[in-house]
This record gives structure tokens, C-alpha cells and sequence, in this order.
């Protein structure tokens, strides 16, 4: 499949599609519509970044386009996070503008009353989260009787995070007669013991290694003392070009590194579980539009930040299991763009380097620490870190502001330099690092 006018058949559809710059289908929306299209269960694993949106999207408009009109939903899509959630439809109402198909967001952290009256005024298609799907099921406030499409979503992550006994309670609240698409990065345990209970014959599809990073990322490694890992940073902010989204351990971390960054003259934010849903949407929107170069994050948001042209990711902490490792990776270098991907570690932290290595099956490139780097001065009082008012006040004059489930968050961007990559093989799993 070459392009979308060889998958799509509804002209709405394919105009919405052009209108966004959007002819050529990605591998996992060329291998994973067509089968969605006529029915069938699917299975499909790929990278994060690959265009599983639409993959999923495009069936359920079409799919929904030919039966018969309801006021009730047909279509579920379950999501991990909340920001997810919201992308997803966003994404989708951007797809299916003008075709009369409604969606309603049901997320945790937002007005309760304003998804009820969604609800109420009739929306086709459900993009959830489990939990609060499952409160508004256990309430009475929503059927699912008449879906017959679930979407199951970044399905590891959301096994991950303990959701499955609401994932099962959920499908099973579904006609019995349903098609079930599950997308995921990985597939092993929970998920295939998932696949095996509540779907038909999937078609099975993999596009790429799941296991390791792009093609096009480039991977380094610096080793560096803990005081200077904020003077590397900078450096590397004075350097190169474009955004930058950085991982701490910690929610606090997040926000006091943030803090120090925009006192530093480079206009940064975090996302973190601590936030409320208004700042963490304010947050990604300005990170999104380019008004904060820095988007300072937790891991908790290593899935839930779908920003396109995101140009470095930079691991200032190492993350606690070896998934999260290319989680985090996968947010630069989407849909097939370049990016970098640097991790700072200490010399205390060199197994857990080596054993980053040895799952990814790769080596990662040795980066020399600048000599005089000044050493951070330490300071135990508490940092809390809001958006810039002027970027609030801003906002707010010019309407609403986008995000997805529980996330973490100076100086100017510019255009991107190009990278070259040498990225290869990561086995699935949550390992721990260390010894």
C-alpha cells in the first residue's frame, strides 16, 4: 500500500486526511487497516511512533460510517493515561471532521459533569481510561452494550500499571459480538494471556523490532558526577538545537530541575502525577507549541507524550527498569525523524550502564564530559514549580488546552540539526538494573 486513496474508501475521509499533509499509510497502517476493515481481531505490534493512532482510527470511522446511526457508543478505545486519551481524541476528531461521528473523553482528573453531558447528547465512540470507565459502568452512567469495536491502546503499558481486572470487567460489559484491536510496543505475559481469553483468530502483526530503539536515534552515554549532570545540561541546551525532554526519578526532582533550568534563561516546565490535569494540559500544550523548550518529566509520562519533532530526550536520572529505558528513548526520532538520546549516569552507575547494553544488545556511544563544568551547589528547601503566567494568560485568551493520564515538567528552540543513529536490539520485560 502505497497511499491512503488504496486504503480509504470514504472521500470525506481521504480529503480529512490530505488536509493534514497525511498521503503516505506508515507500515503498521498499511499492514493493520486492512484486516481491521473486514472485521477481523487484530494484534499489532510496533514502535511507538509509528502511527498506531491512525491505524485504529481510520477502521472504526469507516466501519462506523456504514451501519446504522445511534446515539449510543459503538466504539471504545481504552488508553493508559489520561493525556493519551485526550490525544487520541483529538486526533481522531481531526480525522473524522464532517462525518457526524461524536467521541467523548471519560478520564480521571477532569470534569465529571462535562463528560456525563457528553454522554448524554450521544457520542459514538468512548476513548477512556480504565479506572474511570470503570466507576462511570459501576454508577450507571454509560452502556457499553452496543460497541462493537475495543481498541486496546499501549495494552503493556496499561497491563503495566495494574489495570487488567479493569480491562476484563470492561470487555466483558461489550457485545459479545465485538472486533477487538489490541496495540501494543510489546507482547508477552498479561497481554498474551489477554489475547487468548477475549479475542477471535487475530491477525498477528509486528512492524519492526519492538525491542530497540529507532533506526535514526542517536544513543549516547556520559559519565558524569551527580553536581555537574545540571551544568552538562546546560551545556548541552547551549549547543544544540530544538527540544528537549528530560526524565528525573522523581516528581520533586521534575520540578526543581525545571525550576533551575528557567532560572537559567531556558524556559522549562514538568509533568508530573502531582499536577492537576489544568497544568499538566498547559504544560504539554506550551512544551507542544514551542513556548517551553524543556518539558521536564517523569517516567510515569513515558508513554504519555505523543509530541511529534521532540529532537533530544536526555535521561538526567537512569530509570529504574529496563523498559522504561527505551519507553523514554521512543519519545524522540517518531514517524521516522532523527533525534538524540543522552544518558548521564555516574561512575557508581556503570553496571547499570552495561547491563542497559547488554538487553539492548548494542553499545552506546561514549561522550567526553567538557573539562570545568562548575559543580552544583546543594539546597534542601522545597521547589515548586507553575507555569509561566504570561504563557497561562496567553492560553487562556485563545482557548482550550490539549494533554493524558498521570504525567510530570529556557532558552529558545530552533530548527532541528539532522542525526545519525547506530541504535539495535532491546529484549521486552521489566528488569531492574543493577546487580
Amino acid at each position: 500500500m502505497n497511499t491512503f486513496s488504496e486504503l480509504v474508501t470514504s472521500p470525506l475521509l481521504r480529503t480529512n486526511l490530505t488536509r493534514q499533509g497525511i498521503t503516505e499509510p506508515t507500515p503498521v497502517q498499511a499492514q493493520s487497516i486492512p484486516p481491521a476493515m473486514l472485521g477481523q481481531d487484530l494484534v499489532a505490534t510496533a514502535q511507538t511512533g509509528t502511527g498506531k493512532t491512525l491505524a485504529f482510527s481510520i477502521p472504526i470511522i469507516e466501519l462506523l460510517g456504514k451501519g446504522p446511526a445511534s446515539s449510543k457508543p459503538l466504539a471504545l478505545v481504552l488508553s493508559p493515561t489520561r493525556e493519551l486519551a485526550l490525544q487520541i481524541e483529538e486526533a481522531f476528531n481531526r480525522a473524522a471532521m464532517g462525518t457526524g461521528l461524536k467521541t467523548a473523553a471519560i478520564v480521571g482528573g477532569m470534569s465529571e459533569s462535562r463528560q456525563i453531558q457528553q454522554l448524554r447528547k450521544g457520542a459514538q465512540v468512548l476513548i477512556a481510561t480504565p479506572g474511570r470507565l470503570q466507576d462511570f459502568l459501576d454508577r450507571n452512567l454509560v452502556s457499553l452494550e452496543l460497541v462493537r469495536i475495543v481498541v486496546l491502546d499501549e495494552a503493556d503499558r496499561m497491563l503495566d500499571m495494574g489495570f487488567q481486572p479493569a480491562v476484563e470487567a470492561i470487555l466483558k460489559k461489550t457485545a459479545k459480538e465485538r472486533q477487538t484491536l489490541f496495540f501494543s510496543a510489546t507482547f508477552e505475559g498479561a497481554a498474551e494471556k489477554l489475547v487468548t481469553r477475549y479475542m477471535k483468530n487475530p491477525v498477528r502483526i509486528s512492524v519492526g523490532s519492538t525491542t530497540r530503539p529507532a533506526d535514526k536515534i542517536e544513543m549516547n552515554v556520559y559519565e558524569v558526577d551527580q553536581d555537574r549532570k545540571l551544568g552538562l545540561l546546560k551545556m548541552l541546551l547551549e549547543n544544540e538545537q530544538g527540544s528537549f525532554l528530560v526524565f528525573a526519578r522523581t516528581k520533586h526532582g521534575a520540578d526543581k530541575l525545571a525550576k533551575k533550568l528557567s532560572t537559567g534563561g531556558f524556559k522549562s516546565t514538568a509533568i508530573h502525577g502531582d499536577r492537576s490535569q489544568n497544568q499538566r494540559n498547559q504544560a504539554l500544550k506550551g512544551f507542544q507549541e514551542g513556548y517551553y523548550r524543556v518539558l521536564v518529566a517523569t517516567d510515569v509520562a513515558a508513554r504519555g507524550i505523543h509530541v511529534d519533532g521532540i529532537s533530544h530526550v536526555v535521561n538526567y536520572d537512569l530509570p529504574q527498569a529496563a523498559e522504561d529505558f527505551i519507553h523514554r528513548v521512543g519519545r524522540t526520532g517518531r514517524a521516522g525523524a532523527e533525534g538524540v538520546a543522552s544518558t548521564f549516569a555516574t561512575s557508581h552507575e556503570r553496571n547499570d550502564i552495561r547491563n542497559i547494553e547488554r538487553i539492548l544488545k548494542m553499545k552506546l556511544n561514549r561522550k567526553d564530559v567538557p573539562q570545568g563544568l562548575a559543580r552544583e551547589e546543594r539546597s534542601s528547601a522545597p521547589v515548586i514549580v507553575m507555569p509561566s503566567r504570561e504563557y497561562g494568560q496567553r492560553d487562556a485568551s485563545r482557548g482550550s488546552s490539549q494533554g493524558e493520564g498521570r504525567a510530570q515538567g529556557g532558552g529558545q528552540g530552533g530548527a532541528k540539526q539532522p542525526y545519525q543513529s547506530k541504535s539495535q536490539s532491546f529484549r521486552p520485560g521489566r528488569r531492574r538494573f543493577g546487580n
